[in-house]
């Protein structure tokens, strides 16, 4: 489904600020997969999305998604086939746009059509507001509201419908619940497992949190200096603790995991 060959990326290259930021990571990911990644600043999370995503092209390498090469597709023409959350819930939505308005442009793009701002069609009213009944937040009840006036929670539960209306490929979520009070993020969670069940997206998700890393999907990664240094599922990772995987990580790496944030959470 996803095949990542040897990918590499260096920014700043031959300056002082070179920074290797990923080195000949492979990755395969099957159809229907839920990934869960996890590791310290700087082990190229985040830049593994933005590889995937098309935000830079790889220096070598290559990227299929689906069985065609997308390793120099354009980010826009990406985002028709990969759905992706960011940590700052103010990242996926325009806030001075109504709450329709918004899905109606994410509904739009993900369809391929021409003219995204073209009217909302009653069927389409109907159908938007069918899926934030999903949300059980009444938001329903306030499509015609500007998106900006909503609270940190709801505008991420209201970016993971966007990001799924039309259900992507691959859905990259990038510590997405990580800004987030307690109980709105376990809400977010709970409507990503619903709708990564629901429509069966394969999907990858950055976490600081290695109970949740454990907890959540069918595979867990952990990444450190660009490449991917243990990946374990199946019954291998049934009944593994933080402790086992901490374990790993330094039988993988030769050192300790010292990422404060991981380890507290």
């Amino acid at each position: 489904m996803l095949h990542l060959d040897r990918i590499s990326k260096t920014f700043n290259a031959g300056t002082p600020n070179e920074k290797k930021a990923l080195s000949g990571l492979s990755l395969h990911v099957a159809p229907g997969e839920f990934v869960t990644i996890v590791g310290s600043n700087g082990a190229g999370k985040s830049t593994l999305f933005n590889a995937i995503s098309g935000s830079f092209y790889v220096d070598d390498g290559s990227i299929t998604l689906g069985g065609r090469d997308i390793t120099f597709m354009p980010e826009h023409r990406r985002s028709r086939r990969i759905g992706r959350l960011f940590q700052d819930p103010l990242r996926g939505t325009a806030p001075h746009m109504t709450i329709e308005e918004n899905l109606a442009l994410a509904y739009s793009r993900s369809a391929g059509k021409s003219n995204p701002f073209s009217r909302v069609s009653k069927k389409e009213k109907a159908f938007f507001a069918q899926r934030l009944e999903l949300l059980d937040m009444g938001l329903e009840d306030r499509m015609r509201q500007p998106v900006g006036l909503l609270s940190g929670g709801q505008r991420q539960a209201l970016t993971l419908l966007m990001a799924t209306i039309e259900p992507p490929e691959l859905l990259l979520l990038d510590e997405h619940t990580a800004a987030l009070d307690p109980a709105a993020a376990e809400k977010v969670l709970s409507l990503t497992r619903q709708i990564v069940s629901e429509h069966a997206i394969t999907c990858l998700m950055v976490t600081h949190n290695m109970n949740q890393a454990l907890e959540l999907g069918t595979r867990t990664l952990m990444m450190a200096d660009g490449s991917v240094v243990l990946d374990v599922s199946g019954q291998q990772r049934q009944g593994m603790t933080v402790e086992d995987l901490l374990t790993r990580f330094r039988a993988g790496t030769g050192r300790d995991l010292d990422n404060d944030r991981i380890l507290l959470s």
